[in-house]
């Protein structure tokens, strides 16, 4: 008689809470976000350039707040109260849109809310990689980005619904966006709770030369590969101006942002499972090849099969490598520091998108969609060749 399999291993609750906890704050968010440029242009009367300075500053305070939060976590040794401090927050700002009468209560608005991802992002994947079990980090991280990517598509498509059943009452969208946004802060509080960690000797700066030395090589490597991965890819928003270049109506662009975040929600729990039991740095490089594939797809069309081909692809290899890159984040760094090590993960890979999406414009207006993405192709070669480098030197796992 053959003995009994052990039972499959299931991921902790904390994990699944700490996902839809995620999934409930980008439902509220993206109701918000995706209305806010018309309704600062269409009824407080904003200039493109204003809506343009408030989203790169609202951008800029977050990712300079990632870093310090990521500090504070680990100098402090506890994760889940700036956690919560930063979803609380974010859920605080929400208010705000729906009361704002000028476009400076809406760059109020937006940096309380920036302030807020920046002070949650770190701490919260820090203690993802304490709760999850280490053979089960890829399905934990591939679970919580699966779980947030939902709420990326969900927020718009009930924004969209919402606008048509209420004749466009803008601020009677941002009211309901408040109410996901506390059951998220509700969720974190009573839902997850964060294991106790050894405290040895006295604190120490984790900023400090002696700490940072710390931080392994191998660290290093992951977020100087993440940084020029991401000057491969840009944002999201070119995807959508390369459709509508193609002709596809205004109203249908949210269309664009909705199919590509369908494939990632659905592609990046299984797939950060299989980072449990593959090669990393073979799964990574196969997403760096799904990515230049994507990229020569959209500079070769802006319509048609090809042009959502390579929209589907985009947010399949989205699926393949970010949990798998805050995977190998956790696998590298010393459990004392790794909430400083996501915050400068992070801030790398944040500093990289805007300068991937400057240069992504700039092309645009020089030479076309076309060279953008093809340009953005060989961005990913040059990822793919120094990946190829690191696997000469480094294992693939930790």
């Amino acid at each position: 008689m053959a003995p009994a399999s052990s039972p499959t291993p299931r991921l902790p609750r904390a994990i699944w809470a700490l996902g839809f906890v995620s999934l409930l704050m980008d439902v509220s968010s993206e109701m918000i976000h995706s209305l806010l440029p018309v309704f600062m242009v269409t009824v407080l009367g904003s200039s493109m350039l204003v809506v343009g300075l408030v989203e790169g500053a609202a951008e800029a305070t977050a990712l300079i707040t990632k870093v310090f939060s990521g500090v504070l976590s680990d100098w402090l040794g506890r994760r889940k109260p700036l956690a919560v401090l930063g979803y609380g927050l974010g859920a605080a700002s929400k208010p705000l849109f729906a009361l704002a009468t000028s476009s400076g209560l809406v760059l109020g608005a937006r940096l309380a809310d920036r302030v807020g991802k920046g002070i949650r992002g770190a701490p919260r994947d820090a203690l993802v990689a304490d709760i999850a079990p280490e053979a089960m980090r890829g399905a934990a991280f591939g679970l919580r980005q699966s779980l947030d990517t939902v709420g990326a598509f969900l927020g718009p498509l009930v924004a969209t619904f919402l606008m048509l059943l209420w004749a466009n009452d803008f601020r009677a969208v941002f009211w309901v966006a408040v109410v996901p946004a506390a059951l998220c802060v509700v969720l974190l509080v009573v839902g997850v709770r964060e294991p106790e960690r050894a405290h040895a000797g006295r604190r120490t700066n984790p900023l400090a030369r002696a700490s940072l030395r710390l931080l392994p090589a191998a660290y290093w490597r992951v977020v100087g590969l993440g940084a020029v991965f991401t000057l491969a890819r840009f944002s999201e928003a070119f995807l959508v101006l390369r459709a509508q270049q193609g002709g596809l109506p205004i109203a249908w662009a949210p269309v664009v942002l909705i199919a590509m975040n369908v494939v990632y929600a659905v592609g990046a729990y299984p797939l950060g499972k299989l980072a449990d039991r593959v090669d990393r740095t073979r799964l990574l490089a196969a997403g760096l090849l799904v990515l230049i594939v994507a990229d020569l797809l959209l500079a070769a069309a802006d319509r048609g099969p090809v042009l959502w081909a390579g929209i589907a692809l985009w947010g399949l290899h989205m699926a393949m490598t970010q949990g798998l890159l805050s995977t190998m984040v956790a696998d590298a760094a010393p459990a004392a520091l790794r909430g400083t090590a996501f915050g400068m993960f992070n801030l790398a890979s944040g500093i990289a998108l805007l300068l991937a999406s400057a240069i992504a414009g700039w092309l645009w207006d020089a030479w076309g969609g076309a060279a953008t993405f093809a340009v953005g192709a060989s961005f990913g070669a040059l990822a793919l060749a120094g990946l190829a480098w690191q696997r000469r030197g480094a294992p693939a796992r930790a």
